[in-house]
């Protein structure tokens, strides 16, 4: 199970990491979307990537085996947002790090006008302004699913 005290890594960092065009393409990302640091990036292209593979691998399979694990993984990723309902294989492989990182909260928030800038939604959830339903999520990098975009509230502070 693992040592409580120490936790696995979330992310991967990349192969080659002083690419001049990684570098800028990385920065643009992190300006955009209001990512504290690259590691955050490095996170979402890991469960891109988790997923690509996933996809990948059915390449190799036939028939009924390869259609149940095909509908398990878009169903999985229909309830994330990150597919539409009629996907296959072949469009989760055209999936970019973009698409994770516009159903992070953070971006959801600033994106329905909640808050003026990415910082700003950033700054609102990790103080425990915002809420999903009925819970209070102080992650910014919490994934909405599907069905939690609508319930997404801005709390307002109990008056002194």
């Amino acid at each position: 199970m693992g040592d409580p005290r120490r936790p696995r890594k979330k992310y991967e960092t990349p192969r080659n990491p002083w690419r001049e065009d990684r570098l800028r393409e990385e920065l643009v990302l992190v300006g955009e979307y209001g990512l504290r640091n690259k590691r955050e990036l490095w996170r979402a292209a890991s469960i891109l990537r988790k997923y690509r593979n996933i996809a990948r691998s059915l390449f190799v399979l036939t028939g009924e085996e390869r259609r149940v694990k095909e509908k398990a993984l878009i169903d999985k990723l229909y309830s994330m947002g990150l597919v539409p309902k009629d996907a296959d294989a072949n469009y989760v492989l055209q999936l970019s790090v973009k698409d994770v990182l516009e159903r992070r909260l953070q971006t959801i928030v600033y994106r329905l006008g909640l808050a003026k800038t990415p910082f700003h939604a950033r700054q609102l959830i990790v103080h425990g302004r915002v809420a999903v339903g009925d819970r209070v999520v102080s992650s910014p990098s919490y994934l909405v699913m599907r069905g939690e975009e609508d319930r997404i509230r801005l709390l307002v502070p109990a008056e002194a």
